[in-house]
């Protein structure tokens, strides 16, 4: 006994020093352990995060690619076929080629003049009302699909799909998207009429110098061209155009009450649908959107007068009465089906729209970057 105070009193210190440094380290090593737990927790969890963000981005892309194959094959077409035999039915220019062809030598000269002069003006209104009607209607369906596929991604993001409502929902949204989608057909139907008569007045405006007689070259015809549009697009109240594009904002359609917790599909519904519509009316008039569908605009009237100047020479001048009939050969082109047409493939290899409808897609809320004119 006295042998271990005698060896307790000389090695004290040191036995102190020794059993503090034992329980530090244990203490560290306990600490130390569960760090690593705690780090391979959260590695788990940043991994199990990485991979439902993965499902989300599948998940996502695949419902876009599909809204976007509606769109290409379904959407474009069938809006396309109603526009053209539309702007067919409304403007009769075959009627008045007709009455001239058979009135030969009938025809006293004051009706003559009347009806080539009318002819000018529905020529000219047909093929710029055509031109404006394509271009906008392909840059708007696309507005429809990008608007569309940011929901999907929102929603998606958000859980939606955890709902009790699952597959109530899914169908909801599968009728309100083709719904918001089958709207293309307003510009074909309830904004045709007074479309027309918006063009045709611009077409008098621009047109009411030029005689029959006067010549025109590819130059003047494009300047023209661009100049009725200008008149057409600065008319009226600004983004006018966008009435015959799209439904005005319907009062009707706003949300209902949503201060309940619980909301019946038909609510959910009417809120998604209303949303859509107002989203795209939103771009539809952005500056952006203004400027992206004038840099169309003139690359199509380029890409037309030039396809005129192939088909008839109009380099070295033409008189405007031998030009009409040209007009008349070449509308066609402007409205054919989209695996055909020239002017809607220009539209999409624009640097222009494709950077307009990358930052449509990727961005909430609308924020674009100014883009070149």
């Amino acid at each position: 006994m006295d042998l271990i105070r005698s060896f307790w009193r000389k090695h004290r210190k040191k036995i102190l020093v020794t059993t503090t440094c034992l329980g530090s380290g244990y203490l560290l090593y306990k600490l130390y352990n569960a760090h690593t737990r705690s780090l391979a927790d959260l590695e788990r969890e940043l991994a199990d995060e990485r991979h439902n963000d993965e499902i989300i981005k599948t998940q996502m892309k695949a419902h876009f690619e599909n809204i976007q194959m509606i769109a290409d094959v379904t959407t474009l077409p069938h809006a396309l076929r109603r526009l053209s035999s539309r702007i067919a039915e409304e403007i009769h220019v075959s009627s008045v080629m007709e009455t001239l062809s058979k009135g030969k030598g009938t025809l006293v000269p004051s009706e003559k003049l009347h009806l080539w002069n009318e002819l000018k003006i529905l020529s000219f209104t047909r093929m710029v009302l055509s031109l404006w009607s394509v271009t906008m209607l392909s840059l708007y369906i696309r507005v429809q699909v990008n608007v569309l596929g940011r929901h999907l991604y929102i929603d998606t993001a958000r859980g939606l799909t955890t709902s009790h409502l699952l597959e109530e929902l899914d169908q909801i949204d599968r009728e309100e998207e083709k719904k918001f989608l089958t709207s293309a057909d307003y510009l074909a139907t309830i904004g045709m009429p007074s479309l027309i008569s918006a063009m045709k007045r611009a077409v008098k405006e621009v047109l009411k110098g030029k005689q029959l007689k006067d010549v025109l070259t590819t130059r003047t015809l494009e300047e023209t061209v661009i100049r009725i549009l200008d008149v057409f697009m600065s008319k009226g109240s600004p983004h006018h155009w966008v009435d015959y594009l799209m439904m005005a904002q319907d009062t009707t359609m706003s949300p209902r009450d949503t201060t309940t917790s619980v909301l019946s599909s038909d609510d959910v519904a009417v809120s998604k649908l209303h949303q859509l519509i107002n989203e795209t009316r939103e771009v539809l008039t952005s500056t952006e959107f203004t400027n992206v569908a004038e840099i169309s605009l003139k690359s199509c009237t380029l890409a037309l007068v030039e396809e005129m100047e192939k088909q008839t020479g109009l380099a070295a001048g033409m008189q405007l009465a031998k030009l009409l009939p040209q007009i008349e050969k070449t509308i066609p082109e402007i409205s054919a089906v989209p695996d055909e047409n020239r002017f809607l493939q220009l539209i999409r290899d624009l640097p222009e729209v494709q950077l307009f409808f990358t930052l449509l897609y990727s961005n909430m809320p609308l924020q674009f970057t100014k883009l070149p004119n």
